[in-house]
């Protein structure tokens, strides 16, 4: 049972960020995903890392594992199921399987534009089979996130409907694919609407991004971990730009109802100490 009436629960912060300051190669298109499939022990010790800062949620590391993507079809479910048992085993809080974007899978920056020349029809046919998957993984909930665009939006909505399992839906505030005036609002009320939804909100985002959006957001429980304020090329895959102490922020977000708050890319578990502590 996900219980968002007593107070925010604290997310964990950016995994491929820790996995790289441990000494872990995450460069190639797999990120943390390589992790996951190599060193599993690694992984669940950078999960336990999150859960003692102060995380009450753990994002498991199949953000960027699907079919049809960079990893071959026949070990993706393995991955999918492992990525649930391996943060199961590193906390005693609520554990969330990542959904990521197709633009993910992809590995090209799409994540953040959502042009990926698909229609709705095609979208939901390559997120099915992964949701169905870690639907039945057991994780307490899916954590669908990083969904740059309100055509994703709606696929990922139709296809949420026809499981009915718990998940929150976090977009990605700063995507060009929400550029348009009204376009993150609604793309946040059609997610909002699909039974088992619990939370809606937004990640991986400028820190600045995220009171203009949850002012848009429904009247419901609202999610919001974002970026530390550096900025990704997704062409030579590096980060630019300094970060935000997204603690000082956090008590604003939940004043404005967000529920299930964190950092995303960039984000230490000192971060999540820090706003664990801000926020309780």
């Amino acid at each position: 049972m996900i219980d968002l009436t007593t107070g925010p629960l604290v997310v964990d912060g950016g995994l491929g960020t820790l996995l790289e300051s441990r000494g872990n190669d995450v460069a190639s298109p797999l990120w943390s995903a390589r992790v996951l499939r190599d060193d599993p022990a690694e992984l669940r010790t950078a999960h336990a890392e999150f859960a003692a800062a102060g995380a009450d949620v753990l994002i498991t590391a199949s953000y960027q594992v699907g079919f049809g993507g960079p990893i071959p079809d026949a070990e993706v479910e393995r991955l999918l199921l492992r990525s649930v048992s391996l943060a199961r085993e590193a906390g005693n809080g609520l554990v969330a399987a990542s959904v990521g974007p197709i633009g993910a899978l992809r590995a090209d920056g799409s994540e953040y534009t959502g042009a990926y020349g698909l229609d709705v029809v095609e979208l939901r046919a390559l997120h099915r089979r992964r949701l169905a998957v870690l639907a039945d993984a057991g994780a307490d909930l899916l954590a669908v996130e990083t969904v740059p665009s309100p055509l994703e939006v709606e696929a990922l909505a139709l296809e949420l409907a026809d499981l009915g399992v718990p998940a929150f839906v976090s977009l990605s505030a700063d995507s060009t694919g929400f550029a348009a005036p009204g376009a993150l609002g609604s793309a946040l009320r059609t997610a909002a609407s699909v039974p088992g939804v619990v939370a809606v909100g937004v990640n991986c985002c400028a820190p600045g991004s995220v009171g203009p959006a949850l002012a848009e957001a429904p009247a419901v429980p609202l999610v919001a971990y974002p970026n530390t304020g550096e900025r990704w090329d997704a062409t030579t895959r590096t980060w630019h730009g300094g970060a935000a102490p997204l603690a000082v922020d956090a008590p604003g977000w939940v004043a404005a109802s967000a529920r299930i708050v964190g950092g995303c890319c960039r984000s230490t578990p000192a971060d999540i100490a820090a706003i664990a502590a801000a926020v309780r």
